[in-house]
């Protein structure tokens, strides 16, 4: 069973329909046509949106009430699952944290710092990278030439450093030795 699940309830015609056409999603198809969707019978799924006109039946669920077209139909369930795709996907986890690309922000323990752009891009760079050198951060990150004599990266990571330890108290996340710079 795919991780992400539609369920028709009580619409065995809309159910046939998407059922002849479900080789074009990425999710499975369920059809449901009890009196009450219950919680343990959710519980099989990870992830999951309903369509009903019953919407007052069911309790503490993802529903879309049905409309009268079937492209209305479809365009909710694609955005639905698009967004829930696009939002796992900007999730990337960096030891016990977790960065939020859309946001950026990064959160540990459901505490959560805002970054900047840069801030942003200085910690991808340093985590696709296992150790930077103070030269490669100027020149990808900055894009500044290496005749350049400047203190922004040291700046940049001093000042994240310093978020760190005021919103997290973690002074260990940036590390730097004879390598380069590096995450814990």
């Amino acid at each position: 069973m795919n991780s992400k699940t539609l369920i028709i309830f009580k619409s065995p015609i809309l159910f046939e329909i998407l059922e002849e056409i479900k080789e074009n999603f990425n999710f499975d198809i369920f059809s449901f046509n009890q009196n009450e969707i219950s919680e343990k019978f959710l519980s099989k799924f990870n992830d999951y949106i309903i369509i009903s006109n019953f919407s007052n039946n069911i309790e503490n669920c993802n529903i879309i009430a049905t409309p009268s077209k079937l492209e209305k139909i479809l365009e909710k369930i694609n955005i639905w699952f698009l967004s829930s795709k696009f939002s796992s996907q900007s999730k990337i986890k960096i030891g016990g944290y977790f960065l939020n690309l859309n946001s950026r922000q990064i959160s540990k323990n459901k505490v959560e710092l805002n970054l900047t752009e840069k801030e942003t891009e200085l910690i991808l760079f340093i985590m696709t990278n296992e150790f930077v050198s103070l030269k490669d951060l100027q020149k990808k990150v900055w894009k500044h030439s290496s005749e350049l004599e400047t203190h922004t990266v040291e700046t940049h990571i001093y000042r994240l450093r310093k978020k760190f330890l005021e919103k997290f108290n973690d002074e260990e996340f940036i590390k730097h030795d004879k390598r380069g710079y590096y995450l814990k």
